[in-house]
């Protein structure tokens, strides 16, 4: 056999010439290497995916804040969107939508994007064996389509919130799945800086304060080539009353500062990279 350095478990290689010459069978040799593109077509099969940054070429930063419980820094945080002209992204629970209304109503009149971040703000999987799941399909789905119902009564185009970013930001491949199976893109944060941890209080042990989170921003964006390029920086809309050192108490320092780097903030529909056509739901 002129091939026998190539021959392997896998495919059998024949030549015409050869095979044709000596009556020999083709047919297992052939199967076999049907088996081994077959195999192969299905690893490049595109599979449903979290984003997490946009496009890191262009200077610009979708900021987004979910809420769930606390609404403390709503004001705050619109009079300095408003101030600086600038739009960004909300998501919340469908318990977040029912309690503060007021709120919500004057997002949608401002332009601001809003999404969706679960109802109940469920922990979806364990923190330490994150393929271990803490919920069913079926739970998934009833409590994200009870989030998308509240957010449809509170005046909210569901057609145009495609978005979805899971309840403290915990998730793994089955959630991804899910929630495109819903005809949804799952985004997270993109990591790197303190920013997430704005919610954090002074007695626990992961508290990082105001400073700090400003400090990994800053130290973020001079360490790299590109910056924040594409970035979705997450902060909190509110926090317990513990936590008084408030985040969002310098939101117009940290526009100020993000635009001295003249960056382009952005609604997260609007990101490079991440931008999702709008279908029915």
């Amino acid at each position: 056999d002129e091939y026998a350095a190539f021959q392997s478990d896998l495919v059998v290689y024949h030549d015409d010439y050869g095979d044709y010459s000596t009556n020999e069978p083709t047919m297992d040799g052939t199967a076999s290497l049907i088996y081994l593109l077959a195999q192969k077509e299905s690893e490049g099969v595109s599979q449903p995916r979290a984003i997490t940054r946009g496009d890191t070429t262009q200077k610009k930063i979708a900021i987004v804040f979910t809420g769930h419980e606390f609404a403390d820094g709503g004001t705050t945080i619109l009079k300095t969107l408003n101030k600086s002209n600038i739009k960004a992204s909300f998501f919340f629970t469908g318990e977040f939508y029912s309690k503060y209304k007021p709120l919500v109503k004057q997002l949608i009149r401002d332009g601001h994007y809003l999404g969706a971040h679960s109802d109940k703000h469920l922990l979806y999987c364990d923190w330490t064996k994150r393929d271990s799941l803490l919920v069913t399909k079926a739970e998934f789905m009833n409590d994200l389509d009870a989030n998308y119902a509240k957010m449809k009564k509170a005046g909210i185009d569901i057609n145009e919130a495609k978005y979805f970013l899971p309840p403290y930001e915990w998730y793994n491949d089955s959630i991804v799945t899910w929630t495109n199976e819903r005809n949804l893109q799952l985004i997270n944060y993109t990591g790197g800086t303190r920013s997430n941890a704005d919610y954090t209080t002074p007695s626990m042990k992961n508290y990082v304060n105001s400073d700090e989170i400003f400090a990994s921003i800053r130290n973020f964006e001079a360490g790299r080539r590109s910056g924040m390029n594409g970035f979705i920086l997450l902060l909190h809309v509110g926090t317990e009353k513990e936590r008084t050192d408030k985040f969002y108490s310098k939101l117009d320092e940290l526009l100020s500062f993000l635009r001295s780097k003249e960056y382009e903030l952005v609604r997260i529909d609007e990101l490079p990279g991440v931008n999702r056509r709008s279908q029915s739901f």
